[in-house]
């Protein structure tokens, strides 16, 4: 009786924020299916070494610091005009240190780069300034450089305890609403899960909270945490707000 109760309270809850988001003509894409169970993740910042980067041809490589380095590609490449993602992961495969861990997130117009983020099994680590990189633009759109950090030891918390139940999606955009993130006729039209910086534990070692990507009219981006709920301050810094030396 008790699991019949709980079953049905929590469909009363779900039906009840259907409606509302109905009501104020809120509507969103299908929700997608994840793992009930997730955990924290920790990682250590890389310290890069001359030896390790001087293998990557056609291109000038400094240091900013250990964990931070500046490339310029020796002639500028030209983006296509179709398929410019792949073409984009190509560039990472060949020219980039372990560039198969980045994931493309978008053009950052500010700046004009390319903003890429580190993944954890394929799942992006957001606007972390030590698991990012970045792709410089000239005004002719084409790629003359990029900066690069790098986590190493990625791996989940599994201490007793550490897996937790996570919120589902329809929670997460509960939680937008009633925070008056969304307005009525807002959409949202897409959303993922991934990683989001808690705390770091300590100078070296970053720590990650399952999150819940919201992105709402195909403009406004959001993170809720999977966890506990809190919508996280939305923080574009980290590599991407440095300008390139050269």
């Amino acid at each position: 009786m008790e699991k019949r109760t709980s079953s049905q309270l929590d469909y009363i809850t779900e039906s009840t924020i259907e409606e509302q988001l109905e009501a104020e003509d809120i509507s969103y894409v299908e929700l997608p299916e994840v793992d009930r169970n997730e955990t924290y993740i920790t990682g250590k910042r890389k310290k890069f070494t001359e030896e390790e980067v001087q293998s990557l041809e056609d291109q000038r490589i400094s240091f900013l610091t250990e964990e931070w380095i500046v490339s310029e590609f020796n002639e500028p490449i030209t983006l296509p005009a179709f398929n410019v993602e792949a073409f984009l992961n190509e560039i990472l495969e060949k020219d980039v240190y372990a560039g198969g861990q980045y994931l493309y997130w978008g053009l950052n117009k500010k700046t004009n780069k390319l903003l890429f983020f580190q993944t954890f099994k394929n799942k992006p680590l957001y606007f972390n300034e030590h698991a990012m990189l970045s792709m410089q633009l000239n005004e002719e759109n084409q790629v003359i450089g990029y900066e690069q950090t790098l986590l190493i030891d990625l791996k989940e918390i599994t201490e007793e305890g550490s897996n937790q139940d996570i919120l589902p999606p329809l929670k997460a955009i509960e939680n937008l609403y009633k925070n008056d993130y969304l307005s009525p006729g807002s959409q949202v039209t897409n959303i993922e899960f991934g990683y989001y910086k808690n705390i770091p534990l300590s100078d070296d070692i970053q720590f990650f909270a399952p999150t819940w990507h919201i992105i709402v009219d195909n403009s406004e981006n959001y993170f809720v945490n999977a966890f506990e709920g809190q919508i996280m301050e939305y923080l574009e810094d980290g590599v991407e707000v440095h300008e390139l030396t050269f």
